[in-house]
């Protein structure tokens, strides 16, 4: 399907996924790291661009790392976070969270630690690989700070002002389980939702890439926006080909017209 904005199969394809979601009590935006690098924020898997292409994450992201040098992995995060805090939502934020205003019941399942989300409006959301805007004491025991309950301190990692432990990102690190509480929400709402819309998301990294084939075998209809097809593309009623950014505010626009909003 070309990617024209004039191309009319193009267009017949973004109607059918507007008239499905207007008609929708229920649905569930699935969303990935190609919806945030539309505002800067470097995805993890891409071959040459991505940051597991330029770092080890057996050094980075995994417990034992934390264990063995918890400075230098404190410090990238510590990057990481600049770099979220300083990016913008982008248009494909704020079109989700205006679905929320115009339909009955929108969820974003996100893969996403940024939180852009939440700051272009979406109320709730489902943070599969947790969120790097909370920490915990390693040990679990001690959960929920924020970076400003630890502001004053000079120590880097900082320490758990209740335990006195090192404090870490409340983020899924590789061989860790998804937080159990979210991993249930999503697998419920993709068993219920009437419409699945993925958004920048190749669908490679399990459990999570399960929720679109929870979703199609419960009988919902899948619409996929990305600009290249992928394994998800297949589950798909109606694919959308291009960046999220420029894709979510046209389909907006026409589920407002479905709609007489």
């Amino acid at each position: 399907m070309s990617d024209r904005l004039d191309d009319p199969r193009r267009d017949d394809a973004l109607q059918t996924a507007a008239r499905a979601l207007a008609r929708s009590a229920n649905v569930a935006v699935f969303t990935g790291a190609g919806v945030s690098k539309e505002s800067g924020i470097p995805t993890f898997r891409e071959p040459e661009t991505g940051l597991w292409a330029q770092y080890d994450p057996m050094r980075l992201a995994t417990p034992e790392a934390y264990r063995d040098d918890p400075p230098f992995v404190w410090s990238w995060y510590e990057h990481r976070f600049g770099v979220a805090a300083a990016a913008q939502p982008n248009p494909g934020h704020y079109a989700i969270a205006e679905l929320e205003h115009l339909l009955p019941h929108v969820v974003v399942i996100t893969q996403n630690i940024d939180g852009l989300h939440q700051r272009a409006g979406s109320s709730r959301v489902i943070e599969l690989h947790g969120t790097m805007h909370s920490f915990r004491c390693v040990d679990g025991r001690h959960r929920g700070f924020g970076w400003d309950d630890f502001a004053d301190q000079r120590e880097k990692p900082p320490r758990c002002p209740e335990c006195g432990d090192y404090l870490r990102p409340e983020v899924v690190w590789f061989g860790e389980g998804l937080p159990p509480d979210a991993l249930d929400a999503a697998r419920r709402l993709s068993a219920s939702c009437e419409v699945m819309l993925i958004v920048g998301t190749s669908g490679v990294v399990y459990p999570a890439a399960a929720m679109p084939m929870i979703a199609r075998e419960a009988g919902a209809t899948v619409i996929d926006v990305n600009p290249e097809r992928d394994s998800l593309s297949q589950l798909s009623a109606v694919f959308l080909q291009g960046p999220g950014g420029e894709v979510l505010p046209e389909l907006v626009s026409a589920v407002r017209a479905h709609l007489g909003a």
